[in-house]
């Protein structure tokens, strides 16, 4: 049987290929209405895209919005990889990692 990849041995077109795989499964589970599985995929596409982005375009103290949740900010004070790690503004103050495709730069 073979090992799946990490996404970060995967390369650009691996990681298109498998992000297509995933959204396709996702579709398929929203149609059935299995919530739980949808969710999972859609967290597995935001991993897979945040491989293909450059975490250097991604600065600690400054503040983006977050994907698929409109009007909700977070301030990046470092990164670990892919991660971004910081607080939602107006969130309970709890620090959290979020995968650097869900951050839309505010500029």
């Amino acid at each position: 049987m073979q090992q799946e990849k990490r996404y970060s041995e995967m390369t650009q077109h691996e990681l298109r290929q498998e992000i297509a795989k995933l959204q396709e499964q996702a579709r398929k589970a929203e149609q059935m209405g299995m919530v739980n599985e949808f969710a999972v995929l859609e967290r597995k596409v935001h991993m897979a895209r945040a491989y293909m982005l450059d975490p250097k375009m991604f600065n600690p103290g400054e503040i983006y919005e977050i994907e698929g949740a409109p009007g909700e900010y977070f301030k990046i004070e470092y990164l670990n990889g892919v991660f971004a790690w910081g607080y939602r503004l107006k969130g309970d103050g709890k620090e959290e990692a979020l995968p650097i495709s869900l951050l839309k730069s505010l500029k």
